[in-house]
């Protein structure tokens, strides 16, 4: 038994002795004929002596899948070496790791993707593996190669795997060969630009452009219209190129309403292979998903064992090892589907395939990367129940779902039970930078069944606080609560279809009014009592009585703008039985007024509990920046904006017909020169911010004036980028 586990007791009984390590049995052995077992999870394998894990593991990655594999890695009594780049130094997957070591700058190109500095740590660390969860190296099969010339393990399938699966155009030809269906498209070497736009009018519009080497919905773009093409081709290029070094693309057909279902898959070194069911991802912006969940609603036992059966196949067509998931797209009428891809690494959905298959896949990489043989065969694999996983990114979803970045001013999750999970890599206090994807953390639940899943997930959301940059939690708390989505019927275009309902405005109710103003006074006025304590004359009535005034009572008066702009001033009266009667008067409308509001404010827990017309409310309010103020009440979050002085606001006062950045980004490349005349449309400038592209179009018609920045210039949010005069203005 090596030396490595935490703590192990031997038992002998009924002619056996047993290794119990962390309420898991392994190491049986019978003691008559000295044959050595191995029990997981119950099950017994005969394997010649089990073959013990590794002592030390290095993870060659960041936020939260770093964090994930640490929690197994420490569950199993396996030290973890984590590396950083200059901007993670406080990082939470730092502070979690056994050692931890700085590999470079902010830029991943110089430290996360840094095979040789990450070779360098591991011989420097003694790590024996290195997990590359997923991202950055997972899916490089150099990076595979350098390791196994160095002699030390990847834990991931082979090279030969991952180029072959790396490549979309390689892989739909094996596919084919291995009787799994595909999508019709060109998947060809010739990558002329007319070329690539003749074979697409062949296929027929729309057709998606996807890179070769692409993941994460980098490099790909719907192109509607011929006119689109070699823009849209273009940017697919220059993206794929900064992601994956490689700007070979594919064309494919794009299906009108699709579902994204893939299949988790795992394989052996002996030759075994299994799925773990399906999972369905449809919900999705950008081509990224943010809502995934197992299994797949809707599907037939046929369809399911045929999906797995299809992936089975496709591990097998490249003699796959370790974690993988078969990614399909299945028509929402007919339920036929094709294969798209291949991932060849740990999945950020693998939680929910966990939770009703109760696994641990992050061990069952380490075992098969240790030589073992898989954990279960397929018959032993079960579904049990229903599981969500929602992705909670620092991203504003009014604004196109633009990225966003700043501080962790508040954070409140929900309690973590059996059935609540929260996979992250931050902590309050901390940053969400421009440098990494703009991914918080990872919220899954799990039910008996898919409705009573939503349940937990629902409340879960609504428990879920963040303060300090916007996220999608409100959003997403709209997807959960849409009856279609309640329904099943889920497809890729889920967010297209019902835009106008999910980003139904939500005007803030009186009573969330009346707490955001008790909140500044009552927050003001314990200020103030602190600070008459600790002055030189307490007692003095102009120190000790702030709200008092003689023959009458004070009044005070505080004005907001809600989400849409509009104005609303509150006035609050302050009673002597310590009460108050407060009036809202909002727009044009008529003046609301309550009665004998009590109110108490407690400054450590942030939390006001206000009594209006004998209801008893409870929120927690937050002071955002002097600007805002936040509430979190049963029906979630509402912003109320605090109006700034006029003197400031005249510093802020747009340029005539300027174009400002709508996040802090990276200037990628710039289309226009000083004195162009542009159309209303014209693309101007791409911006890159958190690993994706965005262009910028000319809102008018006019000439350019100015061009603020450069190529390669890091810009903050709000900032002009281009002056354009508009003609005869």
């Amino acid at each position: 038994m090596s030396t490595r586990y935490l703590s192990y007791i031997y038992t002998k009984t009924n002619n056996l002795t047993y290794t119990f390590r962390n309420n898991v049995i392994y190491n049986v052995r019978s003691l008559n004929s000295n044959v050595p077992f191995t029990i997981y999870n119950g099950r017994f394998f005969s394997s010649k002596g089990h073959k013990p894990l590794f002592d030390k593991i290095l993870i060659a990655n960041r936020g939260e899948i770093a964090c994930r594999v640490m929690r197994t890695a420490k569950k199993l009594g396996v030290k973890t070496v984590a590396v950083y780049s200059e901007a993670d130094r406080n990082a939470l997957h730092v502070k979690m790791a056994d050692e931890a070591y700085l590999i470079g700058p902010a830029s991943s190109a110089e430290s996360y993707l840094n095979m040789n500095k990450i070779i360098s740590v591991a011989k420097m660390s003694n790590s024996q593996a290195i997990h590359p969860g997923y991202g950055f190296l997972s899916e490089n099969p150099n990076f595979a190669e350098l390791l196994a010339k160095e002699e030390i393990i990847f834990i991931g399938p082979p090279a030969s795997a991952i180029k072959s699966m790396g490549s979309k155009s390689e892989s739909k030809d094996i596919m084919i060969s291995a009787n799994v269906p595909v999508v019709p498209g060109y998947h060809g070497t010739n990558q002329s630009p007319q070329f690539l736009k003749q074979k697409a009018s062949e296929i027929g519009y729309p057709v998606l452009i996807k890179a070769i080497k692409g993941g994460g919905g980098k490099g790909m773009r719907i192109v509607n219209d011929p006119s689109e093409f070699d823009i849209q081709l273009e940017s697919s290029k220059r993206e794929a190129t900064k992601s994956f070094g490689d700007d070979q693309v594919l064309i494919e057909k794009y299906l009108l309403t699709p579902r994204h279902v893939e299949v988790q898959v795992f394989a052996d070194t002996q030759g075994n292979v299994v799925h773990l069911f399906e999972r369905d991802c449809s919900v999705q912006r950008r081509h990224q998903k943010i809502l995934e969940e197992a299994p797949a609603p809707g599907l037939s036992d046929d369809i399911r064992m045929e999906l797995g059966a299809k992936a089975v196949a496709a591990a097998k067509a490249v003699n796959y090892v370790g974690a993988g998931t078969v990614e399909f797209i299945m028509d929402n009428v007919d339920k036929k589907f094709y294969f798209m891809e291949m991932n060849t690494r740990l999945q950020v959905e693998h939680p929910v395939t966990e939770m009703v298959t109760s696994t641990d896949l992050v061990q069952w990489q380490l075992e098969i990367a240790s030589g073992n043989p898989l954990p279960a065969t397929q018959e032993d694999l079960k579904l049990d129940g229903h599981a969500f996983e929602a992705r909670i990114y620092a991203e504003n979803p009014a604004n196109n779902f633009l990225p966003d970045t700043g501080p962790l001013l508040h954070l409140h999750t929900p309690s973590p039970s059996s059935n609540v999970r929260i996979e992250t890599g931050f902590e309050q206090g901390d940053e969400v930078n421009v440098h990494y994807d703009p991914m918080i953390a990872k919220l899954v639940v799990k039910g008996q069944n898919r409705t009573e899943a939503l349940r937990i997930l629902r409340r879960a959301l609504n428990e879920y606080e963040v303060v300090g940059l916007n996220t999608n939690i409100e959003f997403l708390k709209s997807v959960v609560s849409h009856d279609a989505f309640i329904a099943g019927e889920v497809e890729t275009g889920f967010i297209e279809k019902y835009n106008e309902e999910l980003f139904k405005s939500k005007e803030s109710p009186p009573h969330v009014i009346v707490q955001a103003s008790l909140s500044l006074m009552l927050s003001e006025l314990q200020k103030n009592t602190k600070e008459t304590i600790n002055s030189f004359d307490p007692f003095s009535p102009w120190t000790s009585l702030p709200f008092v005034r003689l023959n009458t009572n004070h009044v005070q008066t505080v004005r907001f703008y809600d989400h849409n702009e509009e104005e609303i001033n509150v006035e609050i009266k302050f009673n002597n039985d310590n009460s108050f009667d407060i009036t809202i008067i909002r727009g044009g409308l008529n003046p609301i007024v309550f009665k004998r509001v009590l109110g108490s404010w407690n400054e450590t827990e942030q939390q006001i509990i206000v009594e209006i017309e004998n209801h008893r409310v409870k929120s927690h309010v937050i002071l955002e920046k002097n600007s805002k103020v936040v509430v979190f009440d049963n029906e979630g979050k509402r912003i109320l904006k605090i109006p700034e002085p006029s003197y400031l606001q005249a510093k802020l006062a747009d340029i005539a017909g300027s174009i400002r950045t709508p996040m802090p980004c990276k200037i990628s490349q710039v289309f226009v020169k000083q004195g162009q005349i542009v159309e209303t449309g014209a693309p101007l400038i791409v911006l890159e911010a958190m690993k994706m592209e965005h262009l910028i179009k000319s809102p008018t018609t006019g000439i350019v004036e100015k061009i603020f920045y450069n190529v390669g210039d890091f810009v903050e949010e709000n900032k002009n980028l281009v002056k354009i005069v508009v003609e005869n203005s």
